[in-house]
């Protein structure tokens, strides 16, 4: 099923470099790429807010507003990064005069957010039957290990 929504991105007020979490970005980017959509719909309930998230950005909407975009985290470089733990350099673009106080408290709670859904993912797979399996190679033992 596929379900098109429509967001407006108002004029750019402000724009910041910041640098993400390597575990919200990480997780983020899984559970995106697990969706196997183009877009993931994250709702941060304690804001009343919506994460919409894509390949080349994450835009927050204030779940009460009229589908306006208040702040995007934009351009991603994780290849700046020394390990895949490390903090991802991006632009946050304020498009609301509430946007920075919104900053604050938006990284935790989009953390909060995203651990809520990966749980949501796992019990919905789990209860499918459908579980995640990585195949490993057997492994080649040469030699006699044996016990004398």
């Amino acid at each position: 099923m596929i379900v098109r929504e429509t967001f407006h991105r108002p004029q750019e007020l402000g724009r910041e470099l910041h640098r993400l979490p390597g575990q919200i970005y990480n997780l983020a980017y899984r559970l995106r790429r697990q969706a196997g959509a183009e877009c993931l719909f994250v709702p941060i309930r304690t804001m009343q807010y919506l994460a919409i998230l894509d390949a080349h950005e994450f835009a927050f909407v204030d779940g009460a507003g009229h589908r306006v975009i208040e702040i995007s985290w934009s351009n991603f470089r994780p290849w700046e990064r020394g390990g895949l733990g490390d903090p991802v350099p991006y632009d946050a673009v304020f498009y609301q005069p509430s946007a920075q106080e919104t900053m604050r408290r938006l990284p935790g709670e989009f953390l909060r957010a995203l651990h809520a859904l990966a749980t949501r993912v796992a019990r919905r797979s789990h209860a499918t039957g459908t579980p995640d399996i990585t195949p490993l190679n057997p492994l080649k033992i040469s030699g006699d290990h044996s016990d004398n």
